[in-house]
């Protein structure tokens, strides 16, 4: 038998209703902070419109914060390593489009 881990892993039963499967798509997130929270509003911008609306607003601990970006981070890197580098267009020319941090 193959040993995962020392400690005894507990089980958590998550659900995820018809709803909330479908997903939101995003194309631009704005993230601001507090001492106590960071907000991240994800929104989507459709080409010609000047206004982009809020589509959901996550609220969370510092410490949440800094695990979802190890987990992206984790994430991106499986992911590019078995489907190549993922390009950001525009990156290079200075623009600031789709994700990016408020202060």
């Amino acid at each position: 038998m193959e040993k995962y881990n020392q400690t005894m892993e507990k089980q958590l039963n998550i659900e995820l209703g018809p709803e909330e499967a479908e997903g939101t798509y995003s194309n631009l997130v704005l993230i601001s902070h507090s001492p106590a929270e960071f907000v991240l509003d994800f929104t989507r911008i459709l080409p010609g419109k000047a206004k982009a609306k809020v589509y959901s607003r996550i609220i969370m601990a510092p410490q949440h914060a800094k695990s979802l970006l190890n987990a992206l981070q984790d994430n991106i890197k499986k992911y590019e390593e078995q489907f190549g580098d993922i390009k950001i267009h525009g990156q290079n020319q200075g623009k600031n489009i789709g994700f990016q941090e408020k202060s």
